[in-house]
């Protein structure tokens, strides 16, 4: 039976800091980095969110369903303050990794996946 929507995934997420850049990277498996949108906000929240688009598409019969691609969600405080509008997100292998610059002060942005 295929779905008419999927259902929303909240996806575990890995936090790190180097000297200058904080990093986050979770599992988004069966997008395309369009499907991706990250925002940090001015109160030092991150939103990471993809939307899978053409479910199943091209499936004739579903058979056996024992994982879901997309959607996926997360809202994380982030540690420390960054700069997000010079930060970038990449998308390889069905992992997401958002690389921000640590800052003074909070600089929210939305950034997109390349």
């Amino acid at each position: 039976m295929m779905r008419e929507k999927a259902m929303v995934q909240s996806i575990p997420v890995k936090v790190y800091r180097s000297v200058d850049r904080l990093m986050v990277a979770t599992p988004m498996p069966g997008l395309q980095p369009e499907d991706i949108s990250v925002k940090v906000t001015d109160d030092n929240q991150i939103v990471i969110h993809g939307d899978l688009r053409g479910v199943l598409k091209d499936i004739k019969e579903l058979l056996v369903d024992e994982w879901s691609v997309g959607s996926y969600h997360r809202e994380l405080l982030l540690p420390n303050s960054v700069d997000a509008e010079h930060g970038n997100v990449t998308y390889g292998n069905g992992v997401v990794v958002v690389a921000l610059p640590l800052s003074e002060k909070t600089i929210p942005a939305v950034i997109t996946a390349s």
